[in-house]
């Protein structure tokens, strides 16, 4: 009995021995440990008991303590010199092969994340061992691996297209959006049309499967809506609804990032920006480092208020000095967009910079600002990247180059100077580039921002014959963006706006309601009816109708008032936009909008208030922009033009006297009248009781008046007729026709409503050849007059 005791003790001190021994002490230590100083201890006192497990949960703690620290107080370059990572690094080397799949991929990740140079021998021994293993990954630890392969700009890689064509496969495997996202923004440069509308639709699954706190799951979906340039609308408005549900958990620069992935797809939404707008001011405060201020500045200046914007501007001028060559030119862009200047701040860094993208904002901002010319250094940094620049780029040098020479005197006297050379190298290298383009998505991404002088001579008819050769590609999820680029540039295609309204009747049910607008919009702005108009607006408004409250409010003023240039006037949108709550959330939004966009919007809400009230008196709309037009007309430049000065001297000739004619009669509804004239019943000129002035301003203009300052207008007698002779400029026009736009129309068909009949007269027959002469001038208008009134 005493031995089988003695035996059974014997045991148990043995087995409790072997418990404590087969703990793993050094990941104990390892686990403790609070700081980076600890780690590398841990290291340097176990080097020879490190296993592979133990050099993967090194690293990983290594990264772990930097993540969770502000990055101005991140301490990498210290980490990454310390003697014990070099240890870990060897070790790592050597144990690679006894490593696990996901150890494997979590070392790879960590040290890129501690700025291991991609060249290292560890990187690229990491990256072997992954590829060996791809095929076995779980799709955690595949997208993981796809993240590290982007971080060292490998997305073009053979090894990316294998990851992809893996995903294209195990697809339905993927129940988790963190799992997901990833991948989806390391391989968008390899997917194929189908395989993007299935990472949409997965996407959009599993976003309504998430936790809506993870916002980095949308802000990646937004991303890659960006990525592949094919703007799934419903994906985006889900995605910026998750968005709006965490601003006040996000920081400055989840904020910035989202931004700016907004801006770079020209999206708006009126809820996001006044939430973000509120939530930045509370960060104003603590956002005094550089990286957070460059970030905060490019957010907030922007929609700031003029107090905040110039509060922005005093803390960028002081943190100048401080900031880095990148956060330069992001402060830089912000303020070309405030326009607000600062030239010693341009010119610091515009020799530091090298990419395509740097050098030209900068010098599209150095040129509006008042500098003297450009030196050699400049001129030549241009003259390197031209080559490697997109047709958006390209355009911005030519209107620099337009200003250079206009700015120095030089070039009078050398027609081969340098500005001249430039020019020459921007045109061909345009010029290539536009007849290289075989995709009609890929033109539409290139056009979409270009104006100006030099684009209308060199390239708008040649991108024009460029999209009517690739017309076959016009499909639903092009056509909005093609009827933004014919709006923006005047230019009347029939064949191009042919097939738009085609596309659109065929494939209404794919397109988003928002973008009806778009696609609406040539055919009002332009004033043109397809084959099948009528069915062609009726699906539009039918299509865009549910949706109205859906609409962010500037966005419904511009798509009423579209429809008012094409005489369609929906009641559901009129009732939508002339309601009290309406009106108080468009002005909230417009607070937010730079002063350009602003003064547009509230110009096109009184124009859609008059049509209204001209139109549809039915709708009992009241005119309430009374006040506003009172004001714009004590801003407004009353001066007239030559050509309106020559015709009103004429008219004096042909109707017998200077008082037969009212230049410049404000009417009701403020519509300004070039010339109003009556005749009576046998076509005789009435005078107007009212000397008609001539004035001349300090600075030089020329001004008429009656001599009355209100809109009273003069009695008709018995069967007279009020007469409103209107000159047309070219703005009338569409740029290549001389078909007639639509608001020149309904201009037109609004003073028929208030009792005028209307006579124009076009810029391109006032100033043609045939009427080169006094006489002829004077002929011309006494036909148009005598004979076109009935």
């Amino acid at each position: 009995m005493f031995r089988l005791r003695s035996f059974r003790a014997c045991c148990s001190r043995r087995l409790f021995h072997s418990g404590a021994v087969s703990r793993d002490q050094v990941l104990d230590q390892l686990q403790t440990c609070s700081a980076e100083d600890q780690v590398f201890d841990v290291v340097g006192r176990n080097k020879a008991k490190l296993s592979a497990s133990h050099v993967s949960y090194a690293i990983g703690q290594l990264w772990k303590f930097q993540r969770e620290r502000p990055h101005m107080l991140r301490t990498i370059e210290q980490v990454r010199n310390h003697p014990q990572f070099l240890t870990l690094q060897v070790l790592a080397e050597n144990k690679i092969s006894l490593m696990d799949d996901a150890s494997v991929v979590d070392m790879l990740y960590g040290v890129l994340r501690l700025q291991v140079e991609h060249h290292d021998s560890l990187v690229q021994q990491l990256v072997t061992e992954a590829w060996n293993r791809l095929e076995r990954f779980q799709m955690a630890t595949l997208s993981k691996f796809a993240v590290c392969l982007s971080d060292q700009f490998l997305q073009h890689s053979p090894l990316m297209g294998q990851i992809t064509q893996i995903v294209s496969q195990r697809l339905d495997s993927i129940q988790d959006a963190r799992v997901l996202t990833p991948l989806m923004n390391s391989m968008f440069v390899l997917v194929s049309p189908q395989l993007r509308d299935a990472l949409f639709k997965k996407a959009d699954f599993l976003l309504a499967k998430a936790n809506p706190l993870h916002f980095n799951n949308p802000r990646r979906v937004v991303q890659f809506i960006r990525n592949v340039k094919q703007i799934h609308r419903p994906l985006l408005e889900k995605c910026n609804q998750l968005l709006l549900q965490n601003v006040p958990r996000m920081d400055v620069e989840h904020i910035s990032i989202i931004l700016g992935l907004y801006h770079s797809m020209q999206y708006n939404n009126c809820d996001f920006r006044l939430a973000v707008r509120q939530r930045l001011m509370e960060l104003v405060d603590t956002s005094t480092d550089p990286a957070t201020f460059t970030k905060l500045f490019a957010s907030l200046g922007p929609i700031a208020g003029q107090g905040v914007r110039e509060g922005l501007e005093s803390t960028a001028l002081l943190l100048a000095d401080e900031l880095n060559p990148h956060q330069a030119l992001g402060v830089v862009e912000t303020m070309e967009e405030m326009q607000c200047r600062n030239l010693q701040l341009i010119n610091n860094y515009l020799q530091g910079s090298v990419y395509p993208y740097e050098v030209t904002m900068l010098t599209r901002v150095l040129s509006v600002l008042p500098s003297p010319r450009p030196d050699e250094a400049v001129l030549s940094r241009v003259n390197a990247v031209i080559p490697q620049c997109n047709l958006n780029d390209l355009n911005t040098y030519a209107m620099v180059v337009a200003k250079w020479i206009r700015n120095d005197p030089s070039y009078r006297h050398n027609t081969s100077s340098k500005y001249v050379r430039l020019l020459q190298t921007l045109n061909r290298c345009s010029r290539e580039r536009l007849h290289s383009f075989e995709s009609l998505d890929v033109v539409l991404e290139e056009v979409k921002c270009l104006s100006g002088e030099w684009f209308d001579e060199m390239l708008l008819e040649e991108s024009m014959v460029t999209m009517q050769k690739l017309i076959d590609q016009i499909s639903w999820t092009n056509v909005h963006e093609l009827g933004v680029y014919l709006t923006r540039t005047n230019y009347f295609c029939a064949a191009l706006m042919d097939r738009i309204a085609s596309v659109t009747i065929e494939n209404i049910d794919k397109i988003h309601y928002s973008a009806t607008y778009s696609i609406m919009l040539p055919f009002a702005v332009l004033n043109y009816d397809p084959p099948k108009a009528e069915e062609f607006l009726d699906v539009c408004i039918r299509h865009f109708t549910p949706y109205i409250s859906s609409f962010d409010p500037h966005l419904l003023v511009l798509l009423a008032y579209a429809l008012a240039l094409a005489d369609y006037f929906p009641e559901e949108v009129v009732r939508e936009i002339f309601n009290v709550d309406f009106l108080a959330k468009l002005d909230a939004q417009l607070e937010t909008f730079p002063d350009g966009l602003n003064m547009r919007i509230r110009l096109r809400l009184m124009e859609l208030n008059r049509a209204v009230c001209l139109e549809c008196p039915e709708f009992q709309v009241p005119w309430f922009h009374e006040r506003y037009c009172k004001q714009l007309q004590k801003r407004a430049n009353s001066s007239i033009s030559p050509a309106q000065q020559q015709i009103h001297k004429m008219l004096g000739d042909v109707l017998g006297g200077m008082n037969c004619a009212k230049v410049g009669v404000l009417t009701p509804y403020f519509y300004t009248v070039d010339f109003e004239l009556v005749l009576d019943r046998h076509l005789h000129p009435v005078p107007y009781s009212e000397p008609i002035q001539l004035q001349i301003s300090e600075n030089g203009n020329v001004h008429w008046q009656s001599g009355s300052t209100d809109r009273e207008r003069m009695e008709l007698p018995p069967g007279a007729r009020r007469i409103a002779l209107e000159f047309l400029d070219s703005k009338s026009f569409c740029k290549n026709s001389w078909h007639m736009k639509g608001e020149a129309m309904m201009k037109k068909r609004h003073l028929e409503m208030l009792g005028y009949h209307v006579l124009q007269i076009p810029h391109f027959e006032w100033n043609s050849m045939e009427l080169s002469s006094e006489d002829a001038w004077k002929e011309y208008l006494r036909k148009k007059i005598f004979s076109e009134v009935p």
